[in-house]
This record gives C-alpha cells, sequence and structure tokens, in this order.
C-alpha cells in the first residue's frame, strides 16, 4: 500500500508530523510511506527509516503531479490543507482525507478572545487523519534523524562548554515571536551554565551582539558559543540533542529539541500554548505573559507589535531562568 503524506512547510510543522510518519510505516500492512514537502526540508528525511521517497514542489504544481501521479498512490493524507494541497489532491484523484486546521476556532480566539480550541494537540490532529487506516498512538514522542556525517562532536566546542551547555535558540520566523535583544540578553545572563546560541544566518546580527556584550563584562559567569549560523540544521539539530537544556521561542528548534526529549523552556509571545503546538511529550515549562487582553494577536506572527507596546515579550519576567543549569526537574508540562 503506497501512502502520501502532504506537508509543505515549515520545519516545526513536519518535525510534528513525524509520529503519524512512523506509525503508518509500522502499524499498517505493506505500508510505503511518501512524503511531499518543500526543497529546503527535504533534509528533515534524510536519515527517516520511516519514509520510503522524499518529493519536492521544486518547480510548479504541475511537475508534482506528474511526478506523483507516476507513483499511484492508494491514499493520500493532507497534512497542511491549503489551496495548492487541495488542488494536487483533486487533480490527483486518489482517495485523500485532511486535517482539521480548526481555522474557525483560532479564528475567534485571535480576534474575539473567544476561546473554543478544544485541549488537543496537533500532532493528534494530524494522527486523526490517518485513523481510517488503522494506526493509533504508539505512545513514543517526535522523531528527528540527523546523518551520523552531521553530528557535532563535543570536543570540537569551546572547552567551557564540552562538559554540558544550555543551548539558547535566539530566532523564530516572525518578529513577534522573538525576545528583543535586550531580553535575550537578560535571559543568557539569568542562566548558570555556558551557552550556545543557535539560529540561522538572519539571527547572525543579533547572536553577534549577544556575543560582544559578554566579552565586554568578563566579571559576569556566562559564557557564549556562538553557533548561529555556522551549522547546517542537522548540525544545530545535533548541538540541542547535546544540550542539557533547551530554551527556544514557539519555532522549529523547539519542537527538535522535543524529537530528543530534552527539557525545554518556551517562551511565548504573538502565540500561545492553546494552539496545540507545545512541546510533545517532553517536560517543558512554558513562560507568557499571562492576562494579556491582545494576546493572542495571530495564529503565526507579524513583523512588529500591531499594538506597538509589544508587552508579550518585553513583560517577559524570565524568572524561571534563575540560575539555571539545566538539572533542575520540576518543569510544570508534558504534552
Amino acid at each position: 500500500m503506497k501512502i502520501l503524506l502532504l506537508r509543505f512547510s515549515s520545519i516545526g510543522d513536519i518535525v510534528l508530523t513525524t509520529p503519524v510518519v512512523r506509525e503508518l510505516a509500522t502499524q499498517v500492512p505493506g505500508a510505503e510511506v511518501h512524503f511531499a514537502t518543500k526543497p529546503a526540508f527535504r533534509q528533515l528525511f534524510d536519515a527517516n527509516p520511516y519514509v520510503r521517497k522524499t518529493h519536492v514542489l521544486s518547480g510548479s504544481l504541475t511537475e508534482l503531479l506528474a511526478e506523483l501521479r507516476a507513483e499511484n498512490f492508494d491514499h493520500i493524507i493532507d497534512l497542511h490543507n491549503n489551496l495548492r494541497t487541495r488542488i494536487l489532491t483533486v487533480r490527483l484523484g486518489v482517495p485523500t482525507r485532511r486535517f482539521d486546521k480548526l481555522n474557525v476556532e483560532k479564528w475567534l480566539l485571535v480576534n474575539l478572545k473567544i476561546h473554543r480550541l478544544p485541549p488537543v494537540h496537533i500532532v493528534d490532529r494530524y494522527r486523526a487523519a490517518a485513523a481510517h487506516l488503522g494506526i493509533t498512538d504508539d505512545g513514543n514522542g517526535l522523531d528527528y534523524f540527523i546523518p551520523p556525517d552531521k553530528e557535532i562532536a563535543l570536543d570540537s566546542l569551546p572547552a567551557t562548554h564540552r562538559t554540558g551547555y544550555v543551548a539558547v535558540a535566539i530566532g523564530a520566523q516572525h518578529y513577534t515571536k522573538r525576545l528583543p535583544t535586550d531580553k535575550l540578553l537578560e535571559a543568557c545572563e539569568k542562566l548558570a551554565a555556558p551557552v550556545v546560541l543557535l539560529g540561522g544566518k538572519e539571527d547572525a546580527p543579533v547572536a553577534a551582539e549577544i556575543e560582544t556584550h559578554f566579552q565586554q563584562r568578563p566579571e559576569l559567569p556566562t559564557r557564549i558559543f556562538n553557533a548561529v549560523g555556522r551549522f547546517s540544521l542537522h548540525g544545530s539539530a545535533s548541538l540541542v540533542r547535546q544540550a542539557r537544556l533547551v530554551v527556544s521561542h514557539d519555532t522549529g528548534l523547539m519542537h527538535i529539541a522535543a524529537a530528543f526529549r530534552r527539557p525545554i523552556i518556551s517562551i511565548w509571545g504573538n502565540t500561545v500554548p492553546e494552539f496545540g503546538m507545545t512541546p510533545f511529550r517532553t517536560e517543558y515549562t512554558a513562560l507568557e505573559v499571562a492576562g494579556l487582553p491582545c494576546r493572542p494577536c495571530s495564529k503565526i506572527g507579524y513583523p512588529k507589535c500591531p499594538q506597538g507596546h509589544f508587552k508579550c515579550m518585553r513583560e517577559q519576567k524570565l524568572v524561571a531562568l534563575n540560575g539555571y543549569s539545566g538539572e533542575e526537574s520540576g518543569m510544570n508540562g508534558v504534552s
């Protein structure tokens, strides 16, 4: 039985589909699982043993359609459920099930602050889309497989970081999901362990500012290793896997950390945990400014605060980071 899963973006969303990928491959007799995504995310399946073949939307939808039609799929599970995936599945003419995006419920929460979202994690909503094929929750978490040649050896890090560190993921796709630089500095100052900064090339200016701040203040105990933009996604994932603790915004590296069962401190700005995308099946603490009447202002994010005050990040207390070395326990949430 050939099964196609569709999810074009983004990193975190695709990592969140991995339990369904695994359960289809291991629970459906004779299943051959394929996955269609964008070229930038193909690497997420480089070493995934549960995916037989990855297809990419590198040109037109028509080109991808021809490639997929030649595979003669028996079932399609649409885990993106947008206009392009709907067009694709209609033109393929293969029996399709789609996951429920709960757009109405999200709209009510964002625009009217009426909470009608069910207390169901998005992983479980993804699974529901494939339940007709007989899969059930196997009780495991997310998957992320790093090719052996992409692992980062601890002895390649500064000596101060080889016996343990806290990974701080400073980036996020949208401005309103990210702490301002001064708050990132405050977060790093509170941690009682060496810090590895993680992020993409677009985060390099902020990372350089943080690195310079601590170089100029040697009296502070914080020791920074700036890994932002220096490694591939797999390399960053390797550093996440080996961290004592991961501090992250609501972003892809947070979900990669969950795949490695790392303890997580997740920082929430314009989005809220009620959207159902908290760290899955790992210990975590969610930091948010409760009681703001403007939250959530978007289910995704904005390039600037719509209200102009950015209180959802500016008023973060970050007290959970005080003296935190990553060896403590007692986090307040496991999804």
